[in-house]
C-alpha cells in the first residue's frame, strides 16, 4: 500500500448499481415504488401502535421501534440511490460518507437487537404465558429498547472512528451504491489490521451472538407448540413463525456472509446485490411479515378509520 499516493480527499464518487443506461429509468421507478412502500408501511405501523390502546403491548412496543428502524435505515441509502441514478457525477463528501456509514451501521445495528428482543418476547408469550406479564413487564421492555439503542450508538461509533483514522489514496472511487465499510477499507492506504480484527470480534457480538438466540428461541417455540397444539394451530403457528424466520435468515445470512465471512469469490456485483436485499427488500418486507398479516393490526386499522369517521371504515 505503501507505494500508493496518499491525499486528502474532499469527496468520494459511488458508482452505484451495475445498471445498463437504457435500464436507468426502470430501475429509478422500481427502488422509488419500493422505497415509498417501505416508508408507508412502516408508518402506518407506528402511526396504529401509537392510537389504538389494544395494541399498547410489549410485541408490538418492539414492532413500532421495528419499524422506525426500518424506515430509518432504508432512508439512510435510498434517497442518495435515487439522487445519484439522476446525476452524471455521483459525489457525495467526506463527511458525508462516513456519516452514511455511522447510520447505517445504527441502524442495522438497532434491527439486530429488536429482532432478538421480539423473538424472546414470543417465546415467553407461547413458553410461559401464565407468567407472560410478570416477566415481560413495562420495565423490562423499556430497559431492552433503551439497552439496543445505546449499544448500537457505541458500536456505530466505534467503527466510524476507526474509519475516520485512516488515510485513503487518490483513488475515491466505491463500487457501491453508499459507503459500505468494506469498500471504504479497500480504498484505505494505510494499515487496516486492527478494523478487520474490530469487525470481525464486535460482527460475532452483534450479528452471531442474536442470530443464534433468535433460532434457539424459535426452536423453543416449535418445540411447545408440537407438544400442546392442535394441527390447525401447528399450521398458523408454523405459518407464521416461518415467515417471521425466512426474514432474520435473509437479514443475517447476507449480513454475516459480507462482513465475516468474505469471499474472494464475490465479485461487486455480487455484493451490491446481497447488501440491496438486507437494506431495501427486508425493511420493505417486514411490515407484510410482522403486521399487515396480523390480525390485530387489521382490527386496530378499522377501529382507528371508524373513530376518525371515514366513511369507508365498514
Amino acid at each position: 500500500m505503501t507505494g500508493r499516493n496518499q491525499t486528502v480527499l474532499s469527496e468520494f464518487l459511488l458508482l452505484g448499481l451495475p445498471i445498463w443506461r437504457e435500464h436507468q429509468n426502470l430501475f429509478y421507478i422500481l427502488f422509488l415504488a419500493m422505497y415509498l412502500i417501505t416508508i408507508l408501511g412502516n408508518l402506518l405501523i407506528i402511526v396504529l401502535i401509537h392510537l389504538d390502546s389494544h395494541l399498547h403491548t410489549p410485541m408490538y412496543s418492539f414492532l413500532s421501534n421495528l419499524s422506525f428502524s426500518d424506515l430509518c435505515f432504508s432512508s439512510v441509502t435510498m434517497p442518495k440511490l435515487l439522487k445519484n441514478m439522476q446525476n452524471q457525477v455521483p459525489s457525495i463528501p467526506y463527511a458525508g460518507c462516513l456519516t452514511q456509514m455511522y447510520f447505517f451501521l445504527f441502524f442495522a445495528d438497532s434491527e439486530s437487537f429488536l429482532l432478538v428482543a421480539m423473538a424472546y418476547d414470543r417465546y415467553v408469550a407461547i413458553c410461559f404465558p401464565l407468567h407472560y406479564t410478570s416477566i415481560m413487564s413495562p420495565k423490562l421492555c423499556l430497559w431492552l429498547v433503551v439497552l439496543s439503542w445505546v449499544l448500537t450508538t457505541f458500536h456505530a461509533m466505534l467503527h466510524t472512528l476507526l474509519v475516520a483514522r485512516l488515510s485513503f489514496c487518490e483513488d475515491n472511487v466505491i463500487p457501491h451504491f453508499f459507503c459500505d465499510m468494506s469498500a471504504l477499507l479497500k480504498l484505505a492506504c494505510s494499515d487496516i489490521q486492527v478494523n478487520e480484527w474490530v469487525i470481525f470480534i464486535m460482527g460475532g457480538l452483534i450479528l452471531v451472538i442474536p442470530f443464534v438466540v433468535i433460532i434457539v428461541s424459535y426452536a423453543r417455540i416449535f418445540s411447545s407448540i408440537l407438544k400442546v397444539s392442535s394441527t390447525q394451530g401447528i399450521c398458523k403457528a408454523f405459518s407464521t413463525c416461518g415467515s417471521h424466520l425466512s426474514v432474520v435468515s435473509l437479514f443475517y445470512g447476507t449480513v454475516i456472509g459480507l462482513y465475516l465471512c468474505p469471499s474472494s469469490n464475490n465479485s461487486t456485483v455480487n455484493e451490491t446485490v446481497m447488501a440491496m436485499i438486507y437494506t431495501v427488500v427486508t425493511p420493505m418486507l417486514n411490515p407484510f411479515i410482522y403486521s399487515l398479516r396480523n390480525r390485530d393490526m387489521k382490527g386496530a386499522l378499522r377501529r382507528v378509520l371508524c373513530k376518525e369517521k371515514i366513511p369507508f371504515c365498514l
